[in-house]
C-alpha cells in the first residue's frame, strides 16, 4: 500500500466510500458536476483504487477534487455501495492537511472560504450571516444584498428573523459564552488547528506567487487572487 493510501484509510469517509469499484460509470451518468466540469467521479474512484502514489499525489494537487457538489447522487445509484462523494471529502482533507490544495486555482479558494463562511462561525455563530455580506464581493447579485443591508430590520421583521436581537428567532445574536464555547469545540476537535494549516500553506503559496499575503482579512492581494481567478478551463462547455 502507498502511503497516501494509508493516510486515506484513516478518513472514516474514505473507509465508507470505497469498497470496490468496477467501473460501471453509473455515478458519472447521474452526476450533476460531470455534466459541467471536467470531472469523472468513476476515473476518481479507480485512480484512488488503483494504489498508485502518483495518481493520488495527482489528484490532491488537482482542481478535479474541488468540483464535486456532494449531493450524494452517486451514492443512491452506485451497484456496489461505494460513494464517490466520500472519497472527494477524504481527498479534500487530506490535500488541505498536506498542503496540496494551493497547487490549484480551485484549491486556493479554501482561504477565502475559512476567511469568511468560516470565521463568520466565531463571530456571528452563522456560517452565512446576512448582515455581514458584503455586497461589492458579490456583483452577480446585483442590487439585491443592498437593499437588504439598508433595509435589514424592516426586511427580517417581515420574514420573522431577529436580526441581531436577543431572544428566539432566526439571525438572532448568539450569547459570548456560546461563541466561546463554539469555539473550544473547534480547539479540542482540531478544527482551529486544521484553520490555521490552510493559513500557513496560503502564506507560503502567496510568498511563491509573490503576492501580498496578511494574517487575517480580505483586504490583501492573495485573498482577492483566490476569490477571483478563474482560468476558464473548468466548465466542459
Amino acid at each position: 500500500m502507498g502511503k497516501l493510501y494509508d493516510l486515506l484509510l484513516t478518513d472514516i469517509r474514505f473507509e465508507e466510500g470505497l469498497k470496490a469499484c468496477m467501473n460501471c460509470g453509473v455515478c458519472t451518468a447521474i452526476c450533476p458536476a460531470a455534466e459541467f466540469y471536467d470531472y469523472d467521479p468513476r476515473k476518481i474512484t479507480d485512480a484512488v483504487q488503483s494504489r498508485d502514489e502518483d495518481e493520488i499525489i495527482g489528484l490532491l494537487k488537482s482542481e478535479t477534487i474541488w468540483y464535486c457538489g456532494e449531493c450524494m447522487s452517486c451514492k443512491t445509484r452506485c451497484p456496489r455501495g461505494n460513494t464517490p462523494g466520500f472519497i472527494i471529502m477524504a481527498l479534500r482533507t487530506l490535500s488541505q492537511k498536506l498542503g496540496y490544495f494551493t497547487e490549484s486555482e480551485k484549491g486556493r479558494q479554501q482561504l477565502a472560504i475559512k476567511r469568511t463562511v468560516g470565521e463568520n462561525i466565531f463571530k456571528y455563530g452563522y456560517c452565512a450571516a446576512t448582515y455581514a455580506v458584503n455586497p461589492q464581493m458579490h456583483p452577480e447579485q446585483g442590487p439585491i444584498w443592498e437593499y437588504i443591508l439598508e433595509n435589514a430590520d424592516d426586511v427580517f421583521e417581515r420574514l420573522g428573523g431577529q436580526i441581531n436581537g436577543i431572544g428566539t428567532g432566526p439571525l438572532r445574536k448568539i450569547p459570548r459564552e456560546a461563541l466561546d464555547e463554539l469555539k473550544k469545540i473547534f480547539d479540542v476537535t482540531g478544527g482551529t488547528e486544521f484553520f490555521d494549516l490552510i493559513e500557513k500553506y496560503s502564506r507560503k503559496k502567496a510568498s511563491e506567487m509573490g503576492l501580498q499575503f496578511s494574517s487575517e482579512g480580505t483586504d490583501n492581494d492573495y485573498f482577492v487572487e483566490a476569490y477571483t481567478a478563474n482560468n476558464g478551463t473548468h466548465n466542459t462547455h
